[in-house]
């Protein structure tokens, strides 16, 4: 957790101090002495080690923002040059730093670097930067294809964002065959024009057979559906009966008639709802929340597990949970018929759905009845008669709960609350977990019900702590940056539309909304929802309240989840210390203060690789799925514009790229305020929403690529794809063909240790490079790019192994909402380096 004192030194250097300083001179200033002084000395340390402060050669520290350095993580394009997201920007006009490959030194993708930075030589360009000093190494285990020789060997990462391949002595092959799986320790990192060396830890199986592909993302992303010892033990001497003590001190609401209403195939539990009409048209919501913090104490195995994991993952065939299945599906989840503890937020709601008064309490319910959302549909929507004859006795409740449903989406809509309709695919697999079918799922009545009851009861609950002025986690989803906004307006301009910024350059959500609504049903409605969605941020976790944007509230939190996700079980914590005077104990307080920092920014992290993995093994499955119709023409809207080319989504869900060198009646110039490719002689326009037709020409799951042509500009040699294949498949034994050029064939005859063994390795490395030359380059850096436009500001879906969500409705337990995680690189430029 972030040392307090830590962040006192570092206010002090900002506010005060405005050059480099001795440490006894900062010590000094900022008046320390006795055990303070010792705690200083620890605590400078610390900063120096995670270069949160920079000693420079004279001795002096300083910040090194104001250094002409810059800190932050390394994110490489796949195509041997990086960029740096910054840690800190002074101003929003600061860009991500551009380090093109002469200047990465050792540094690999991932890696938290520090760069001394200059303006970049071409105007308008981002900074540029040289990397001087690696402050951390994330990539201490790599997941790829092994392949060798009699003496020596290779593994090419599955994540080609790291660029080179990893050589692997004799000795540590650890019983890894050609074409295997594999997991790769760095044993020695990289150094001038020497890889990377390593040894194999596991094997994970052979390339294609089932299993293996989703067991390497979870590898990749280090991953485990096991718990280490200590949590497994501590979860299995959990009663799984509420035991008569439990009760005390509990509201007692086990004779309401609570239902849930999740998925099908859902097995955790996490909320249930109870809703009555008032006689003056007004309406009682509760909505009860496991209450998993009464069974996961802080600084137990269990908590400090949970917060290692930071949520749950739902991969497109099985679910990494953040609890064991002993609280996620026994004891906390509100199983129907039995008793559960629950932490409830009660609420008497006015005719026009405004919360009048509510109750945050601790409760013991027993929920009546499990209803899955099919259920609830055929029983409001369809009148099924079977669905209404076996819920008769639920039916007033439900109808009461679809009438608050549309008050409250009202209120949302008056106040802005921007909806982006975005249908959600899910991947149907066989028993080997190969894709049978990709099932596209709108949002239906019963999935709003539950979303609105959530959203409101997490409003109710920031409202109430930010009033109370206590320490507290919220959900924030910020203004969008000004250079997104003039990009906004720039397109509207072209329709005539308009986003009105204050004199801060501030927009409101409303405004963004009313644009929607007024290109609804017209040509231009997917564009400018496309740029709209685009120019979002990301939502996160604060321990600040700085409203959401996206939601048009003034205060939100994650109240509804705590089984998957460990901000809200936080925030039950903190709910809970204020039930017996109304706040927290000064202590109390001063502790919140020191550890929120460093939970919001490790849980919004750790969200994001949820996120990444979750989309990975979808889109890997997607790819797989479509390998059956190459060849075939289907119709798709453009959904992404570059310089090399266009990104078409068909029907289905699946993406994939049309290479402006296939477009071949003209050549086509990318016009960026258009969002289009223009022909310079035809002045025909390919551009972002616009509807085509597309010959699926490749599909390759090892590249993670999909490939089209426009049917009416575009030649498809019938039987490429097969050739390709065949062509992989003849030098499989020398290295996987998905090997990164990037890597020199000298540098790695340099590692080993005869000249036997370079000139084998000059030799595969050779052969390797033919195999790849000039068939593609990756998708799967690729595939971030569109995963940065279609999740900007969105949160994962919780049951389901699909892509989209609804972008608005955010956190729900069992629903997916405002994803945001973007992958890491934030740069435009970033995202257009990713497949050329």
């Amino acid at each position: 957790m972030k040392n307090e004192f830590e962040e006192k030194i570092l206010n002090y250097m900002r506010e005060t101090v405005h050059r480099p300083m001795p440490a006894e001179e900062l010590a000094a200033g900022m008046d320390f002495s006795g055990a303070e002084l010792d705690m200083f000395w620890e605590a400078l340390a610390a900063l120096e080690k995670r270069a949160a402060v920079i000693k420079n050669r004279s001795g002096l520290y300083g910040l090194p923002e104001h250094m002409n350095l810059v800190v932050g993580k390394l994110s490489m394009s796949g195509k041997g040059y990086g960029f740096i997201i910054p840690d800190v920007k002074l101003t929003e006009a600061e860009t991500d730093v551009f380090v093109p490959g002469a200047m990465l030194g050792s540094a690999m993708h991932g890696d938290r670097v520090v760069a001394r930075v200059s303006p970049s030589p071409i105007p308008g360009r981002s900074r540029e930067g040289e990397i001087i000093r690696i402050v951390e190494r994330a990539n201490t285990k790599i997941v790829g294809t092994f392949a060798s020789t009699r003496s020596f060997a290779f593994v090419t990462p599955d994540d080609q964002k790291l660029g080179q391949d990893i050589f692997i002595p004799k000795k540590a092959f650890g019983g890894a065959k050609n074409g295997m799986k594999v997991v790769v320790e760095i044993t020695k990192w990289p150094e001038g024009r020497h890889s990377a060396e390593g040894q194999i830890t596991e094997v994970l199986g052979k390339t294609g057979d089932p299993g293996v592909d989703v067991l390497s993302v979870m590898r990749q992303y280090d991953l485990s559906q096991e718990f280490p010892p200590e949590v497994q033990e501590e979860a299995n001497h959990i009663q799984q009966t509420v035991m008569p003590q439990e009760y005390e001190g509990r509201r007692d609401r086990r004779d309401f008639t609570t239902v849930t209403i999740d998925g099908d195939d859902s097995k955790d539990f996490d909320d249930a709802v109870y809703a009555e009409r008032r006689k003056d048209g007004g309406w009682f919501l509760g909505v009860y929340i496991a209450d998993v913090s009464w069974y996961v104490r802080e600084g137990k195995p269990l908590d400090k597990e949970a917060y290692a994991r930071g949520t749950s993952v739902y991969l497109v065939d099985r679910v990494i949970p953040m609890l064991p299945f002993e609280l996620s599906n026994g004891i906390c989840s509100l199983n129907q018929g039995e008793d559960r503890l629950s932490m409830a937020c009660e609420m008497q709601i006015s005719p026009n759905g405004n919360v009048e008064s509510y109750e945050i309490i601790p409760a013991v319910i027993r929920v009546y009845r499990r209803l899955t959302y099919n259920i609830v549909n055929k029983v409001l929507v369809d009148g099924e008669p079977e669905a209404v004859e076996k819920n008769r006795d639920l039916l007033p409740m439900l109808e009461t709960l679809r009438d608050l449903r549309n008050a409250r989406k009202k209120v949302r809509h008056a106040r802005g609350s921007i909806d982006f309709d975005l249908p959600e695919i899910k991947v149907k697999l066989d028993d080997e977990g190969h894709p049978i079918e990709l099932i596209k799922r709108e949002g239906s009545l019963s999935e709003s019900i539950v979303e609105e009851c959530m959203l409101l009861a997490n409003e109710t609950v920031a409202e109430h702590m930010e009033k109370k002025e206590l320490p507290f986690l919220y959900r924030v989803h910020e203004q969008p940056s000004s250079e997104k906004i003039e990009r906004l307006n720039n397109l509207l301009a072209m329709f005539g539309l308009h986003v009105q910024a204050n004199e801060d350059g501030e927009i409101r959500p409303r405004d963004v909304e009313k644009v929607l609504e007024r290109v609804e049903g017209r040509p231009e409605e997917r564009i400018v929802s496309a740029v709209s969605l685009r120019s979002m941020q990301q939502a996160r976790y604060a321990d600040a309240n700085l409203g959401h944007f996206g939601l048009a509230a003034t205060y939100y939190t994650h109240f509804t989840s705590p089984i998957r996700r460990y901000p809200d079980l936080i925030v039950h914590r903190l709910l809970r210390e204020t039930f017996a005077s109304g706040t927290m104990s000064a202590k109390m307080q001063d502790h919140a203060r020191g550890i929120l920092p460093d939970i919001a920014d490790h849980t919004s992290q750790r969200e994001r690789v949820a996120v990444e993995a979750e989309r990975e093994t979808t889109e890997m499955k997607e790819i797989e799925y479509m390998t059956q119709f190459v060849g075939e023409t289907f119709t798709g809207v453009i959904s992404g514009v570059t310089a090399f080319g266009l990104f078409v989504e068909l029907e289905n869900g699946v993406e994939g790229l049309v290479h402006v060198s296939r477009m071949v009646n003209d050549y086509y110039e990318y016009v960026e305020e258009q969002y289009a490719l223009i022909g310079e002689r035809t002045r025909k326009a390919y551009q972002l929403g616009d509807e085509v037709e597309v010959v699926l020409v490749r599909a390759s799951v090892e590249e993670r690529n999909i490939d089209f042509i426009l049917k009416d500009n575009g030649v498809y040699v019938q039987g490429e794809s097969e050739k390709s294949k065949k062509g992989k498949a003849s030098t499989k034994k020398v290295k996987s063909e998905a090997a990164p050029k990037k890597t020199s064939s000298k540098s790695k005859a340099k590692t080993a240790a005869s000249k036997k063994k370079e000139d084998k390795k000059e030799t595969a490395k050779k052969s390797s490079k033919k195999a790849v030359k000039a068939e593609t380059k990756s998708k799967k850096t690729a595939s971030k790019k569109t995963s940065d436009k279609k999740t900007a500001g969105k949160e994962p879906a919780k049951r389901s192994s699909s892509r989209k969500v609804n972008p608005i409705l955010e956190g729900l337990p069992s629903k997916a909402v405002w994803p945001d995680p973007k992958p890491q690189a934030s740069s435009e430029k970033a995202k257009a380096g990713r497949r050329k």
